[in-house]
């Protein structure tokens, strides 16, 4: 199969290599209806995060099982599933309380840029439904392997409640799907801070009540002037940054919780400044498989359509291209089609 390869910084390939195959009885083999290149795939393509030789990229999927090992007893040949990025047996007792990313048995999925994939402890990590799903509910059902997981975790670790003001720091999709996360439970007022116009009408799109275009001391005073002096209940950090934190932290309310989900790069925090601040946080890799079977569902009845994110879809043999328009933010989420 030709799956992604990265050499190194700006440096992706499709190149042949051998088909995956069960290693432990507690594999699963999927063929792959639709991958994506994820923003955090782009810190090693910008040369911002180290790397040990050629990586095998991916970790977003959803697909059709083709082959499980004879352990596997929650899905079989011929389902549709789609699994979390965090591999996870669903049992230790870090699963058991809701954070799945957290598993004893913890892995993170890799080299899901392909036409087929292998994905261990399968019964833990992969969700099926009931029918195989029409093709034009893939780009949605995709969307929920990740990027909507992790900005639904974004929502729930900040606390969003019925009623609520949340602002969203950041405008790539993870931070997108916070907005759509807010409005599906229930905020009433969703600050989006966005300065590029498609991201602000996607946002909109997606439930955004208002945009902040300022970044740093003026966004922060612009979120004040929005909430009456008082800063948002809930803040969703979604880009990882020193800039962004201080924004979400400094744009919260007393009392208020903030979540972080983009990993974090040159991230410090002042622990006096913190400690009078009195703000909630809570944050890192997100829960998704907690997620799953909800956001689904979902999906399934029609109610989010999360793949609007996807602004632009390549074949796979295309890749390079997909990391080149993200990187150049020509487009918010590549989807690759196999």
């Amino acid at each position: 199969m030709l799956p992604t390869v990265m050499y190194g910084a700006g440096d992706v390939r499709c190149e042949q290599v051998d088909d995956p195959k069960l290693v432990k009885p507690t594999d699963a083999i999927i063929k792959l209806s639709a991958t994506c290149i994820c923003g955090s795939d782009l810190w090693p393509y910008r040369g911002l995060q180290p790397t040990d030789g050629p990586a095998h990229m991916g970790h977003e999927y959803c697909g059709i099982v083709v082959e499980i090992g004879s352990e596997v007893r929650t899905v079989r040949p011929g389902q549709f599933v789609v699994g979390s990025f965090c591999l996870s047996d669903n049992t230790c007792p870090h699963c058991k309380f809701g954070f799945h990313s957290s598993c004893v048995q913890r892995e993170f999925v890799t080299g899901a840029q392909a036409p087929y994939a292998r994905v261990p402890l399968a019964d833990g990590t992969l969700v099926a439904t009931a029918e195989v799903p029409d093709q034009d509910l893939v780009p949605h059902l995709l969307a929920t392997s990740d990027v909507l997981g992790t900005g639904w975790y974004a929502a729930d670790a900040a606390n969003v409640r019925a009623g609520s003001t949340v602002a969203v720091v950041g405008d790539g999709a993870v931070g997108l799907m916070g907005v759509l996360a807010a409005k599906e439970m229930g905020a009433e007022r969703i600050i989006a801070m966005s300065r590029h116009k498609s991201r602000q009408e996607l946002a909109r799109g997606f439930g955004a009540t208002d945009i902040v275009a300022e970044r740093g001391g003026p966004g922060i005073q612009r979120v004040k002037e929005l909430t009456a002096g008082i800063g948002a209940d809930s803040v969703l950090e979604c880009v990882g940054k020193q800039e962004s934190m201080t924004q979400a932290i400094d744009s919260v309310r007393p009392g208020g919780s903030i979540s972080y989900v983009g990993v974090p790069h040159g991230v410090t925090f002042d622990g006096q400044a913190m400690f009078f601040a009195q703000r909630r946080m809570l944050g890192g890799p997100a829960p998704v498989r907690r997620f799953l079977p909800d956001l689904m569902d979902r999906v399934l009845k029609g109610r989010i359509k999360p793949g609007k994110v996807f602004d632009l879809t390549l074949p796979l043999a295309e890749v390079a291209e997909g990391y080149r328009a993200m990187d150049e933010r020509r487009a918010i989420k590549t989807m690759l089609t196999v």
